[in-house]
């Protein structure tokens, strides 16, 4: 059981238990490809192969996919996510969006992602890795600290 006091990874001013849990624990499903991108970055932040799999469109799914999912999280640690476009034209949905990880610098994932809705269910199907967004030093950290990113995690 998850610790309810704790923020959620897509919203640092949101607590995980009003925000992500009940999707991860399959109280509720989620309403919009939006809200099911971000129940995905919480995943990978948690380390919720299982939901990162469950969530994932049935004919992109690969025989290896648990293995290739927990290599990738014990690689990185993400820091935040911003959310920059999202689009839905009744079954299908992108959102844009960009997930900052450590690295040294901090580098981050750029991605347009794809979704369907089958059955009433939002599922992800791919992604188009896009080039890196151009940051403002003097914008809020993408951790949510509410620091500056020049005086946080400057890249």
């Amino acid at each position: 059981m998850a610790n309810t006091s704790l923020s959620c990874p897509c919203n640092p001013s949101a607590s995980y238990q009003a925000c992500c849990q009940p999707l991860h624990d399959g109280k509720l499903i989620a309403n919009s490809a939006e809200q099911l991108m971000r129940s995905r970055y919480s995943a990978f932040v948690m380390a919720n192969v299982a939901y990162l799999i469950a969530t994932l469109q049935v004919d992109q799914r690969q025989y290896n996919d648990k293995d290739i999912l927990r290599q990738t999280i014990e690689q990185q640690q993400w820091l935040g996510l911003a959310i920059i476009h999202h689009k839905s034209t009744g079954i299908n949905a992108t959102v844009e969006f960009v997930a900052f990880y450590q690295h040294q610098p901090t580098r981050q994932l750029h991605e347009r992602s794809h979704f369907i809705k089958e059955n009433g269910h939002w599922f992800y199907v791919d992604g188009e890795i896009l080039p890196a967004v151009k940051l403002n030093r003097n914008d809020p950290c993408f951790c949510g600290s509410g620091k500056k990113i020049k005086k946080c995690h400057a890249t």
